[in-house]
């Protein structure tokens, strides 16, 4: 509940904030830090104020909160995997002689990066059901 309300209170500005930078920087080096690091931020917030209200929950009510680890590992390592291909992408995307930019250049590699990162993210998601 508190993840999403962040989200969307955020998502916005999250938005505005990367469209500037990509806009303003030359490399667009910042829009890429902006989007990983407040993705990172949503993700600790959502998950660190939830298990802060658990946790105090549990100690004023006498019990012990237990987190059971589940399928943690093969989801973080497949997210690892996921994260490895996609800065490949961005390394080759500003390397490569024909492209040279993280974000935009030719029409057809530009429509090749988004399709790996939306196959990559649906890799993900669907490995969860």
């Amino acid at each position: 509940m508190i993840e999403k309300l962040l989200e969307r209170n955020f998502q916005g500005l999250d938005t505005f904030a990367s469209k500037t930078a990509a806009t303003q920087d030359k490399t667009a080096d910042a829009s890429i830090g902006n989007v990983t690091g407040s993705n990172a931020v949503n993700v600790f917030l959502g998950i660190g104020v939830a298990w802060a209200i658990a946790s105090c929950y549990h100690a004023w009510n006498g019990t012990v909160f237990r987190v059971s680890a589940g399928t943690l590992a093969p989801s973080v390592a497949l997210f690892c995997l996921g994260s490895i291909i996609c800065f490949a992408i961005l390394q080759f995307r500003r390397y490569s002689p024909n492209i040279r930019a993280e974000l935009g250049g030719p029409t057809s590699m530009r429509y090749l990066s988004a399709s790996i990162f939306v196959l990559v993210w649906i890799s993900y998601i669907t490995s969860w059901i």
